[in-house]
């Protein structure tokens, strides 16, 4: 039986993922091709299934990659194909997203369709420019408009009469272009040149940039500026209430973009404490965590785990690798009961706490040598201890305690290798002075950048480099990079705090 096809006209909000509706996720995360605008973030793409077929039909000003009609007919050969369609719009689909006209052509073809409602870049970007568009002692009414009409009808069909002096807020999607034609229009059917106006560009994302002007002046600081698209435009007293309701841009570090350079599975962390903070990121991960290409040694130990006086774990990483054979030998914590633990960090800590199991030993300070010294008031001579670690690491740690006598065994729980996914996106963002700060959370992200890199290693003098630590930022020192922040506890909240330190001071 040939399946039947259905196109789903989703929503994407503004802009921000985190506006992403749920049902537009559970869509994306079952469709067979996602046909997708402009604006769909990155992030809301990564949502779909890893064989989608991925169809890009965004329209900017004056440079549509697939006109209109073609898109339509597109959605109806991919369902009468008896795919599932995750048709994605920025925004609402019903609010000048061309939902409608997507639907008729479905609907005249025979095929099957459903909305999924977004939010609304008219209420959202004013919302986190801070600009209500009602208030209940400034406006009860607001209306959106098209500031971008179909070309083809002759003349303009809007009411600027009745706009320009029965609405309270005035809110024009697509409209920085013809702002000038907007603001005379208005203007002449009455409504006031001091009336307080705003252009945001780029809403909702760390990019937004708000300009608050008059509807007077609106046209020429719109040129003094140089605002480009996709920007909204809003008229109205509310515009006021930006003075003491303005909190996206408010935030630390708002305006700053941050290079994460951790391994991909583990920087979406790092990533959501800076977005949190109003930071732009951009992840380049200069290594990549891979599976031991050995794990005889491992195995092993851990057939022999009674035998250890000490399990020692550098890493969260290490955590994770060693349970991971742990359980493939049929084993689980309680094979761990004869052996004390100990944890480099708070991090790996919470690794083991995760599995149910108390660090015994956690240093003042979180670095090899630290360790060793805590470890020294612990053990005898012919003390076995096991250390799990990365293939490639400091030898600090096990030639300290072998001095004092115990019986180390180093095993390889994972490997790091070298990985850059995104290097244009990172040479763009040094290039231009867009990079503010470049993360390194361990020694094996600054040498594989910096091996990534290459000769275009000395663009690293444009952003502030920012070390988790100071064995990081010697590493870094070592290459002659001096690190214009370095955390004073080595943890990604120590790192989150010093970059916030650096800006504030």
């Amino acid at each position: 039986m040939t399946k039947q096809g259905k196109v789903y006209l989703i929503g994407a909000g503004p802009g921000d993922p985190g506006l992403l509706g749920l049902k537009a996720k559970e869509c994306l995360e079952t469709a067979d091709a996602v046909v997708y605008d402009r604006l769909a973030d990155p992030r809301i793409l990564a949502f779909a299934r890893k064989d989608a077929e991925m169809v890009y039909v965004g329209k900017a000003s004056a440079n549509h990659t697939m006109r209109q009609p073609d898109i339509n007919k597109l959605l109806v050969k991919l369902a009468q194909e008896g795919k599932t369609v995750a048709r994605l719009k920025g925004g609402d689909p019903f609010v000048f997203g061309r939902g409608g006209e997507e639907a008729i052509e479905l609907l005249e073809a025979g095929q099957p369709f459903e909305f999924v409602p977004g939010v609304t870049s008219a209420i959202a970007v004013a919302e986190y420019a801070g600009i209500p568009v009602t208030h209940r002692h400034v406006a009860t009414s607001f209306a959106v408009i098209t500031g971008h009409e179909d070309p083809t009808k002759g003349e303009s069909t809007i009411n600027w009469q009745g706009l320009a002096t029965a609405v309270d807020t005035l809110v024009f999607l697509m409209g920085v272009e013809n702002i000038e034609k907007i603001s005379k229009q208005l203007i002449a059917n009455g409504r006031s040149a001091s009336c307080p106006a705003a252009v945001i560009r780029w809403g909702t994302h760390p990019e937004q940039r708000t300009l608050v002007t008059t509807l007077g002046a609106a046209a020429e600081d719109v040129k003094k500026n140089n605002l480009k698209p996709p920007a909204i435009f809003i008229v109205g007293e509310v515009v006021k209430l930006r003075e003491q309701l303005q909190w996206f841009d408010n935030k630390p570090l708002f305006g700053k973009t941050v290079i994460v350079t951790r391994a991909r599975a583990q920087a979406s962390e790092l990533t959501k404490k800076l977005e949190a903070r109003g930071a732009k990121v951009i992840e380049v991960p200069a290594i990549k965590i891979v599976p031991a290409a050995d794990y005889a040694p491992l195995d092993k130990a851990i057939g022999e785990l009674n035998a250890y006086k000490w399990l020692v774990f550098t890493s969260a990483n290490g955590v994770d690798y060693f349970f991971q054979r742990l359980l493939q030998a049929g084993k689980d914590a309680r094979a761990l009961a004869n052996a004390k633990l100990a944890a480099i960090g708070s991090a790996t800590a919470q690794a083991l706490a995760e599995r149910g199991l108390a660090a015994d030993l956690i240093p003042s300070a979180y670095k090899a040598e630290e360790l060793a010294e805590a470890l020294a008031d612990k053990i005898v001579p012919g003390d076995k201890i096991l250390i799990a670690r990365a293939k490639v690491a400091r030898e600090v740690l096990p030639e300290s305690l072998r001095k004092i006598g115990a019986d180390v065994n180093v095993v390889t729980a994972y490997e790091t290798v070298a990985d850059c996914e995104n290097k244009d996106e990172l040479l763009a963002a040094l290039q231009n002075g867009d990079a503010s700060v470049v993360t390194f959370t361990s020694s094996s992200t600054v040498t594989n950048l910096l091996k990534v890199l290459g000769n275009e290693q000395k663009l690293l003098a444009n952003a502030a480099l920012a070390a988790i630590g100071p064995v990081t930022a010697e590493t870094l020192r070592k290459h002659g990079f001096a690190p214009a922040i370095e955390a004073q506890e080595y943890t990604i909240d120590g790192l989150m705090r010093a970059i916030e330190n650096f800006y504030h001071k």
